[in-house]
């Protein structure tokens, strides 16, 4: 298999007060932030609608762990259970169980400084209805 990120698919960071940060990127910086953050609207090379998530969460969330940092990076990715397999026989940390939603299937992995990485393999059409 080709090992394969094909985007960014969010940057997920701890904010002490995730509401007032939204607010201030809102008014200070123009992002039109919703509940979640703000989903950045793109089109790949051949020309199909995809997104880019950016989310604040609250700073003791425990949804980055293992990790400790104060981030989480999402990529997006084609084929998630055969790249998820392939890291495994590498020797890289894969984290929890891989999970299936209607905007696509999410697994998670440790980089060798114990950045936790989310891998996505989305479903957009699920945000275009």
């Amino acid at each position: 298999m080709n090992k394969r990120v094909t985007g960014l698919g969010g940057f997920f960071f701890k904010a002490e007060d995730p509401d007032q940060i939204k607010a201030w990127y809102r008014d200070h910086l123009g992002i039109p932030t919703d509940q979640y953050g703000w989903t950045f609207w793109w089109h790949d090379k051949q020309g199909n609608p995809r997104s880019t998530q950016w989310s604040p969460f609250k700073a003791d969330t425990a949804y980055f762990q293992p990790s400790e940092k104060p981030f989480m990076m999402n990529f997006r990715v084609e084929n998630l259970e055969e790249l998820l397999e392939q890291l495994r026989a590498e020797g890289v940390q894969v984290v929890g169980e891989m999970e299936t939603h209607p905007y696509g299937k999410f697994g998670w992995i440790l980089d060798p400084e114990g950045n936790k990485i989310e891998l996505w393999e989305p479903e957009d059409s699920a945000f275009l209805q």
